[in-house]
């Protein structure tokens, strides 16, 4: 078929096959198959059509139309019997999405055609539909956090007294353990689980209530109408539409995942931090039989997947204005929202599900190098004991802003004349004179400074261990 510019411009939705050309990332590069099935234009006619079918079982039920129509409908509603070929080419001439559905349904189902979207409007069918994919949709992201949640408490136990060097401001702090930080990701982690859950009883909700959501058009029945198709569909409902389900749903399901994708981005570029040349404490897996790092220095191990994750994090979390500015409508209802969320939501979905799925993989092949952690913890020249001595001399009598000017004028000093920290604290007499040489070098041991971490670091791993298997009652903190 020879397409000139014209029809190419205004044809509303050309197969790719038709002029092999490929634009967005979703379609070539980015994201998983299952994620992409859930807003693949056949799941979202075959959800559409779902949403027909339980409107005229509910008819059925209510005595509105017979069974036999209800049951013709529900055989047909589905791809078999409608294609979405045959859709389009209906939109083609009627210019409106639905009505192409509706007409493609009727066209299949003889005498019960008669009775296909009775009594409701076309976002009754939209909205109630996009509340069955939001379901599918945190199904996947609700195991992907499941996957996460695991990896980083095994990480976190395995890794729970291995010290590390903290730091704040970019510098070195006082020691922590690699573990530690792990179980920060991991609570984290359980608070974005419980918000999807939390979530979900807000977002997975239809309507059927009509033209500006009274429900007119069932008269009397409308209550049982809409009841009874979203118990049949598993859904809540609306309470007081306007011709949409309110988007401040939608909106919070965009917030969610972009807190989400926002603490995937944390984590990478912490994983690209320590991996950086002069640090090393940690390197994403790299397959030396294979892998190029760079096309023209052979020697990089580049945190590739990481920095793919902190890149795609941007692009999920920049949606979350144009979703906002979805829930201001004109009365009960204008258009501009549409358009702009056959963006928003399969971006924002496909995009937080790639994220999770990556960073898992970085976590659960990471290379942790254990010896150079203990190397820049030495390499610190003790300075980094300075709160360990300033509370020890406390405890022994001094008082504690006393002690922490002793320590800051002797690190200070120690500094400029090119001495650890431990051999200027030697040559202090008032120092010497609470502490011995022994207690010094146990005192400035940063393996006996590890705090409660490995604890605290148990703490949240069986609390992640108890909320994978009982969901419902551990609640994060």
């Amino acid at each position: 078929m020879k397409w000139t510019q014209h029809n190419i411009i205004n044809s509303p939705a050309l197969a790719i096959s038709d002029w092999h050309m490929l634009i967005c990332p979703l379609d070539y590069r980015y994201g998983r198959k299952a994620m992409k099935a859930v807003f693949s234009e056949e799941n979202n006619l075959r959800t559409k059509l779902q949403v027909e079918a339980a409107l005229a079982r509910a008819h059925a039920g209510l005595g509105d139309i017979s069974a036999e129509a209800a049951e013709e409908i529900t055989r047909k509603a589905t791809l078999d019997h409608v294609t979405l070929e045959r859709v389009k080419t209906i939109e083609a001439e009627t210019k409106h999405d639905i009505m192409a559905m509706v007409n493609a349904l009727s066209e299949q189902t003889g005498e019960a055609g008669k009775y296909v979207h009775l009594g409701a409007t076309s976002n009754d069918i939209v909205d109630t539909a996009m509340a069955l994919e939001f379901r599918d949709m945190l199904d996947l992201i609700d195991d992907d956090l499941d996957k996460l949640i695991t990896v980083l408490a095994d990480r976190a136990e395995q890794h729970r007294r291995t010290p590390m060097m903290g730091r704040t401001h970019g510098q070195f702090a006082i020691p922590t353990t690699f573990g530690f930080k792990l179980a920060g990701y991991l609570s984290e982690m359980l608070r974005h689980k419980e918000r999807v859950a939390e979530m979900r009883k807000r977002l997975c909700v239809g309507k059927m209530s009509g033209a500006v959501g009274t429900g007119a058009g069932f008269g009397d029945k409308f209550f049982e109408v809409q009841k009874a198709v979203m118990k049949d569909l598993g859904l809540g409902y609306e309470e007081a539409a306007t011709q949409l389900v309110c988007r401040d749903r939608y909106a919070e399901m965009v917030f969610v995942l972009s807190l989400i994708a926002t603490s995937c981005e944390r984590y990478a570029t912490e994983v690209r931090n320590l991996q950086r040349s002069e640090i090393g404490e940690v390197q994403e897996a790299f397959d030396a039989r294979k892998q190029v790092g760079s096309s023209t220095m052979a020697q990089k191990k580049n945190p590739m997947l990481s920095e793919n994750v902190s890149g795609l994090a941007r692009v999920v979390r920049s949606y979350i204005a144009p979703q906002m500015e979805s829930m201001v409508l004109w009365h009960e209802r204008d258009l501009s929202n549409s358009s702009a969320e056959r963006f928003i939501i399969p971006h924002v979905a496909i995009l937080t599900d790639d994220i999770l799925y990556k960073i898992t993989d970085v976590f659960s092949n990471l290379v942790v190098n254990e010896d150079k952690m203990l190397r820049n913890i030495r390499s610190a020249g003790g300075f980094i004991m300075a709160e360990s001595v300033l509370l020890s001399l406390a405890s022994k009598g001094m008082g504690r802003q006393e002690a922490h000017e002793l320590v800051r004028q002797t690190a200070i000093r120690a500094e400029e004349e090119g001495k650890d920290l431990k051999a200027a604290l030697m040559e202090n007499k008032d120092v010497m004179a609470l502490m011995s040489g022994d207690e010094l070098d146990a005192v400035m041991d940063p393996i006996n400074y590890l705090g409660s971490a490995p604890e605290q670091t148990d703490v949240v791993v069986e609390r992640a261990r108890r909320a994978l298997k009982h969901p419902s009652a551990v609640p994060s903190l």
